[in-house]
């Protein structure tokens, strides 16, 4: 369908306000490939790092434990959209020895090491209605939700769970809504991956559950938290503020799962709320980064982590950013522009994946190239492009 109709949207004149037209100087944005060949593409790719998998540790060799939770998440969501129960056995097997071997399947300390696996668990219940993948998920929330700053909080500026004092306010935004990054007393990290993370969660939660008075408040909070306080004039997600001294990152820190989470919690928020505001706002977000960030140049190709010649925190964020850009895709098909925006972007870096980077269903970490042999790193990066290539072509 959009391989037909995409070129149409190009030149014509959006009603919006915010331009979603998609760049005649992106590489190959269309592709058509059936159905059936694009499950079968994942699927080749998941299984190429599914055979390096540890089953007494739920991890694969190569990368690090975060990273790990994001493969099973691929997994659940190849079966998801795929409507096939291929990888079931594999995630909820891996899930539930994470949840037994670390409480809140917390390995390091880490509140977003935590949700990274909380968030899988709810991509399995969503996919296999397993409910014992919801209660891995609701007690991961329960554990963090205590971690997020409330207004109360902010007002007296201080919290029971930290040991040093809160600035209310940094830049005149009040923090409350911002989550820490970690659990211990004296850690002063707060950042937009854990808050963006815990306002997915937490609207996925609230739409699974029905409990809307449990979750919503501290989804809109997270958000509102990152709108006020932390993303720039571009609508690019910035990466940490200090909440002791309202000390920042540098603005040159603009890494795609920032955003990319962010795009997927205001798109669930946005379909749980029906409050137009979220979706106002996850709109100019998604044009933001797939249009004007500095993670792209012309030809729409993502050239984060390119360089990588070893594992390292950043070889994975890519997958999250593509990951969130699907999930708008599929929770706004009333929105043509919108949809065709997306679907073309993430058809680039597919179409780059398949065209420049695969070597027998292994993928470089490097988008344009060239293919390289198997590194458990590229493979964690190519995933989400594979599987979202599934929904975003239909």
């Amino acid at each position: 369908m959009f391989a037909r109709l995409v070129t149409a949207v190009l030149f014509g004149a959006l009603a919006s306000a915010q331009d979603l037209g998609v760049p005649t100087s992106w590489r190959e944005f269309s592709n058509n490939r059936s159905l059936s060949e694009r499950i079968s593409i994942a699927q080749a790719g998941i299984n190429v790092i599914a055979a390096n998998l540890d089953a007494s540790t739920a991890s694969f060799s190569g990368i690090g434990y975060w990273q790990n939770g994001n493969v099973f998440s691929a997994m659940a969501n190849q079966d998801y959209f795929a409507k096939t129960t291929t990888y079931e056995s594999t995630v909820v097997n891996a899930l539930n020895t994470a949840y037994s071997l670390y409480a809140n399947a917390d390995q390091y300390g880490y509140n977003d090491d935590a949700m990274w696996w909380a968030t899988a668990a709810y991509y399995a219940y969503r996919a296999y209605g397993n409910t014992d993948m919801l209660t891995h998920a609701i007690k991961t929330w329960q554990h963090v939700s205590a971690y997020q700053i409330t207004a109360a909080e902010a007002s007296a500026g201080s919290t029971s769970v930290k040991n040093f004092s809160l600035s209310g306010t940094c830049d005149g935004k009040s923090m409350a809504g911002g989550v820490f990054w970690r659990p211990t007393i004296d850690d002063q990290g707060m950042n937009s991956i854990t808050t963006g993370l815990f306002l997915t969660l937490s609207a996925y939660l609230a739409s699974a559950t029905g409990d809307t008075s449990t979750y919503l408040d501290p989804a809109i909070a997270a958000a509102q938290w990152i709108q006020n306080v932390n993303i720039n004039s571009a609508n690019i997600v910035l990466d940490s503020v200090n909440p002791h001294d309202c000390t920042r990152s540098s603005a040159s820190w603009l890494f795609t799962y920032n955003t990319g989470k962010f795009i997927e919690g205001l798109a669930v928020l946005s379909d749980v709320t029906g409050d137009s505001q979220w979706k106002t706002l996850l709109t100019d977000v998604v044009a933001a980064g797939t249009k004007n960030a500095p993670w792209q140049g012309t030809d729409g190709i993502i050239t984060e982590a390119a360089g990588d010649t070893s594992n390292n925190d950043g070889a994975g964020f890519k997958a999250i950013y593509i990951r969130g850009l699907n999930e708008a895709f599929v929770r706004n098909q009333d929105d043509w522009d919108f949809q065709v925006l997306i679907h073309s972007y993430i058809d680039v870096q597919y179409n780059a994946l398949l065209d420049l980077a695969d070597n027998n269903n292994a993928y470089a970490i490097d988008w344009h190239g060239p293919a390289t042999s198997y590194t458990a790193w590229g493979q964690l990066a190519a995933l989400d492009v594979l599987v979202s290539a599934i929904s975003a072509n239909t």
